[in-house]
């Protein structure tokens, strides 16, 4: 039986990225391609990433006629998690040109297991929940051979009498058993051209983990769920030297939730890049809790760590609190000051507008930054995805829209303490407020990593920040 394999996240379609210049290959997608190798399915792949819209993907299962195609989401990109509508019009697009062939379609990702009704209603056959590679097998073999598909774990299907949905499927623990991603498939030097546009060095994405055990309560895990499981050392090190020997990759994005949780893995971790002579350089996501510890912040740093991205969230512990976050604003001064100080640049993801929020938890924030002094943001207002506590306080409030188009939409969809347009002048208000203080930084020599344009752009920002702050005071 012929499988055609790919997914349905362009980048183009999502404005504030590619212009970003920084895409990633499918880590999630390419996964599945080994399973289905190694389970000797005949498969074709098509990587839609980089493609101006669905019409090339189309173009390819058409002249292949598949018997099944499969649009399997990347599952470790957090953008994937904001199930945006543009990528979900993609999906159906394809999902429309399979059926007018016949193809049968099967569908993997966090926006078709939050909305798996509107799925089956255009047209998809069979949805995937949670992880999804040993479903996917099971499903694949049970078509050929025409046996009972109600015994598959992690399932739902048109049935007579309207959707049908199997039991749910117990998470792999084993992730060492399931093969290296299949990068052969994915077109790297297409990548590293267009990184090679951005401010950055080219970057390629692994992940060590899946899941994360803590319990944010505006955190969707539809994929990978409230657990923590990890690859051994051994075997995130031989993927690393072989995306570093065969593809000269020397900068990794590690996409877990929560990096080197279980006891001893930075050790070990460290011990084999030292012992391999592998020199990377990488960044990580983390827990301003996780990261107060001097000796595993050292291993971390021998190790090749560059960049830490912690969920900071809020300068508001009030805020910190409601979200269930688990975290406090000295955790998250110590842990950065910590990482400074053995040359670890530290990122915050913020939020606004979370409930309620108000202008002195704002300003609390705002103190934190020029405090603290992170070397990057990332700024977001509060989502609610379903699965989550926070969506299910809100959603009476929500009203037709659900989803965001873009990530940069950042449209509330609840009764917040502010407008739309309020976080949206808020949002730019503090990138120009955190690049003013940047440029300062290096101006005055307290931050030599900081980039010479924030200098040459200090006057800009100054005038924007100003600008956005009246216009703030109006929009109140």
């Amino acid at each position: 039986m012929k499988v055609f394999l790919t997914h349905s996240y362009f980048y183009r379609y999502d404005p504030k990225q590619w212009n970003n210049r920084t895409p990633y290959p499918p880590l999630a997608t390419i996964t599945a391609l080994s399973v289905l190798r190694k389970e000797r399915f005949e498969t074709d792949f098509y990587d839609v990433a980089l493609d101006p819209s669905p019409e090339r993907c189309i173009a390819q299962f058409t002249a292949v006629r598949p018997a099944v195609l499969v649009i399997y989401e990347d599952g470790f990109n957090y953008l994937t998690k904001m199930c945006l509508t543009n990528m979900r019009d993609a999906c159906f697009a394809m999902m429309h040109a399979a059926k007018k062939l016949d193809i049968t379609v099967v569908i993997s990702g966090s926006d078709a297991t939050d909305h798996f009704e509107e799925y089956h209603a255009e047209g998809a056959d069979f949805i995937l929940h949670g992880e999804g590679e040993n479903t996917l097998c099971e499903l694949l073999h049970a078509l050929e051979t025409k046996t009972d598909l109600s015994q598959i774990h992690g399932l739902s299907m048109q049935g007579e009498n309207g959707i049908e949905k199997t039991a749910p499927r117990a998470n792999m623990k084993d992730l060492d058993g399931i093969p290296l991603a299949a990068w052969d498939a994915i077109d790297i030097d297409a990548y590293r051209l267009l990184w090679m546009e951005s401010k950055f060095p080219f970057t390629l994405n692994v992940a060590t983990t899946r899941g994360c055990p803590f319990k944010c309560n505006w955190c969707a895990k539809p994929i990978y769920g409230n657990r923590y499981n990890s690859r051994t050392p051994e075997h995130v090190v031989e993927e690393l030297k072989i995306l570093r020997m065969e593809y000269g990759v020397e900068h990794f994005w590690m996409t877990d939730d929560i990096f080197g949780l279980k006891p001893g893995w930075v050790s070990r971790f460290n011990a084999l890049i030292q012992e391999k002579d592998l020199k990377i350089k990488y960044k990580i996501q983390s827990r301003a809790d996780l990261l107060v510890q001097d000796a595993t912040m050292d291993e971390l740093a021998a190790s090749g760590l560059e960049e830490v991205w912690i969920g900071a969230e809020s300068g508001s512990q009030k805020v910190l609190d409601a979200m269930d976050k688990g975290t406090t604003l000295e955790q998250i001064r110590n842990s950065t000051q910590l990482l400074q100080s053995k040359g670890v640049r530290v990122a915050y993801f913020l939020q606004f507008g979370y409930l309620g929020e108000r202008k002195e938890d704002i300003q609390m924030t705002l103190r934190m930054l020029r405090e603290n002094r992170p070397d990057d943001i990332g700024i977001s207002v509060s989502y609610p995805l379903p699965g989550t506590g926070f969506y299910e306080t809100v959603k009476a409030q929500m009203g037709a829209k659900s989803n965001w188009q873009d990530s940069d939409d950042l449209a509330m969809m609840f009764k917040g303490t502010y407008t739309s347009s309020y976080y949206r002048s808020l949002q730019r208000y503090v990138h120009h407020l955190f690049r003013l203080q940047s440029g300062w930084d290096r101006l005055l020599g307290r931050k030599s990593n900081v980039p010479l344009r924030y200098v040459w752009l200090l006057p800009y920002n100054l005038l924007q920040q100003l600008w956005l702050g009246i216009q703030l005071t109006w929009k109140k």
